[in-house]
Formats: C-alpha cells, sequence, structure tokens
C-alpha cells in the first residue's frame, strides 16, 4: 500500500479501466460490425441516432448507447442542437475504423471479433493447460495450428485481412528500419495477402520481392488482395516441408512467435542453406524488454499467442540466440516503437 497514491488509496482508478477495458473493445468491434463508422462517413453530415438505427437495422436506444460510449472514448463527435444529438465521425474513425480507408484497421478488428475474443474467453484453460483452445472454441485440434486458422475460405480470408490490415499499418516501419538496397532478391516466407512485400518492393525498387505461402493462401491472395501496380510476384511453396528458392533476403514477418522453438530452429536452418553468400533474414516480430516489465500489449500477444498457437512473444535475446545457432551472425535490432519491431541477421 505504501507504492500507491492517496488517490488509488481511495479509488482504483486504473483497475477499474482496466477491469472495463474488454467492454470498450467490444463496443469498438460491434460498431464495426454494423457499419457504424462507414455509415458516417459515407453520409458526409451528421445524423441522429435514429437515423443512424433507421439505416443500420438496429434500435434505437441501442444504438444511442453505444454511439454515446463511442463519443466518450473519443473515436465520435457528438452535437445538441434544439435537444437532439447528431452524431459524427472523427479523422481517427475516417481513417481506421471505415472500411473504405485504406489503412482501415476493419478487417482486423473483425478477425479479433469473431476469432481472438471467442478464444480468450477460454483463457484460464488456456493457462491451466499450457496449450491452445482452438479444440474448446471451434471444435478443432490443437496440435493443427493453422487448419484451425484456415478452416473454412471465410475464416482464412479474415486471417488474411488481420495480416493485410497490420502490414499496411506497420509495414512501412518494418521496410525501413534497416537499409535492405543490397539485397537484390528477397522472399517473404509467409508473406500472405503481400503487404508486407509491397512495402519492401515500394522501398526497394531496384528488388525482386517474391511471397512464398501455401496454395490456397497465394490462390486467395491473388484473387482478393492483388493491386493493379502490384510489381511483387508469388510463388505457392511450403517453407516447413518443401523447398525454399534461393534469395539474397528471406523475411520472417509474425512466423517465428508461432511455434516451439525445435520448429524455429530447423527452419531458421534451412533458410541458411538456401540463402545466397552474402545474404540474410529479417524478422519482425513483436520484441519484450528482456526485464519482462511489458511492452504491456506485447505480453498481450504473448497470452494470446497461448490461446490460439503453440508459439509465444521473446526478447531480443532469444532471437539473437535462435539465429547464432542456426549459423547467422552480426543480429541487429531495432525497436520501431510501434506495434511490431524488426532483427537483421547476416549469412
Amino acid at each position: 500500500a505504501e507504492h500507491l497514491s492517496q488517490s488509488e488509496l481511495d479509488y482504483p482508478f486504473k483497475l477499474m479501466e482496466y477491469l472495463n477495458g474488454f467492454r470498450i473493445s467490444k463496443a469498438i468491434f460491434s460498431a464495426c460490425e454494423l457499419g457504424v463508422f462507414d455509415l458516417l462517413l459515407e453520409s458526409q453530415k451528421p445524423l441522429t441516432a435514429g437515423e443512424v438505427a433507421q439505416k443500420l437495422g438496429t434500435s434505437g436506444d441501442g444504438i444511442e448507447r453505444l454511439l454515446d460510449l463511442l463519443v466518450a472514448i473519443e473515436i465520435l463527435e457528438v452535437e445538441l442542437m434544439q435537444g437532439t444529438a447528431y452524431y459524427n465521425s472523427t479523422d481517427v474513425a475516417n481513417l481506421y475504423l471505415a472500411k473504405s480507408s485504406p489503412k482501415s484497421l476493419h478487417s482486423l478488428i473483425i478477425y479479433h471479433s469473431q476469432t481472438t475474443y471467442p478464444l480468450w474467453n477460454n483463457l484460464v484453460d488456456a493457462v491451466r493447460e499450457g496449450k491452445n483452445q482452438n479444440e474448446k472454441t471451434f471444435g478443432l485440434p490443437s496440435e493443427e495450428i493453422f487448419s484451425a486458422i484456415y478452416r473454412s475460405e471465410e475464416e482464412m480470408l479474415k486471417f488474411m485481412g488481420l495480416m493485410n490490415s497490420t502490414w499496411v499499418i506497420d509495414g512501412h516501419d518494418i521496410a525501413t528500419a534497416f537499409d535492405l538496397s543490397c539485397f537484390k532478391s528477397i522472399i517473404d516466407l509467409g508473406g500472405c495477402s503481400g503487404a508486407l512485400a509491397r512495402e519492401i518492393a515500394k522501398e526497394y525498387p531496384s528488388s525482386t520481392v517474391m511471397v512464398l505461402d501455401l496454395p490456397e493462401v497465394i490462390q486467395s491472395a491473388q484473387r482478393h488482395f492483388a493491386q493493379q501496380n502490384d510489381t511483387i510476384c508469388f510463388q505457392e511453396g511450403n517453407f516447413f516441408d518443401g523447398e525454399i528458392p534461393s534469395a539474397d533476403l528471406y523475411i520472417l514477418a509474425r512466423i517465428i512467435h508461432d511455434w516451439k522453438d525445435d520448429k524455429n530452429v530447423k527452419l531458421l536452418k534451412k533458410i541458411h542453406s538456401a540463402c545466397n553468400k552474402g545474404g540474410g533474414v529479417l524478422i519482425a516480430e513483436a520484441l519484450l524488454f528482456e526485464n519482462r516489465r511489458g511492452p504491456t500489449m506485447v505480453q498481450t500477444f504473448s497470452l494470446n499467442m497461448l490461446v490460439q498457437t503453440e508459439g509465444k512473444e521473446h526478447p531480443p535475446s532469444y532471437y539473437t540466440h535462435l539465429l547464432t545457432e542456426a549459423g547467422f551472425r552480426d543480429v541487429q535490432v531495432y525497436r520501431t516503437g510501434k506495434s511490431y519491431d524488426a532483427i537483421l541477421a547476416l549469412k
């Protein structure tokens, strides 16, 4: 108690904020699923709760309460005119929550709402058992991680949307963390929708950039995420079980954290063998602090890996050890200050 301020002794403000966090998340999730942010952006004028309810097919009372909470957390704005509340979007909502925005997090939010949120309902069991909760949540074997994630085309597209949103927001920081201009052939292993590969290709136009992923992922990427001005190419493959083409640089973005140590070492040794002389590997992951005190978001990511995969998040020392064991050298770490950090190692 001697470490608490008087205000915290009188009332646990921060604790209450944390305890209510899930309600805030679910309110944002629900507003996205209902189409609130898209409607307000497209309307180009403030709307009453009644107008929003009518257009979205909701109850007036329910949507009013939801809109008021979104105002309270500064995602929406409200103005009272002659006793009637008119709601409007903020720049943050228009940029990150409306589906039509090029920086939209809509796909990420839908994935969290419909996949991550149900998994976290079984967090107690995950902690007790030390394994993911795919079987309890979705009725799928816990050992087949990506069979659960890709359990249907609809679910695969949700996951690909999540990854696409992630790298639309964080990709530039990863692409520019180090000068990669010396690597003329680059392969993004497990590159999914190609969003990070596009950021790499945009930053280093003289390099060829390829995405290698499972056949069903590549086919979906080309159908749903291809862009007219794409300079990246796609190749079907399985980097665990199949051959890895030779290249100067391999990218592993949010791959290592999915798996146990032995599988990661085996993969990195395989990459080391395929890598051209003078080449390297770029890893993009959320890095923990060595002192185990955060960052808070990365600690939540690590718990998420428990409920969904067989992996976890790690501090930089883990990756240095892993890469060195696989034969790489000159390991460099760059913290972006955003969600994901970068690690570069050379052959």
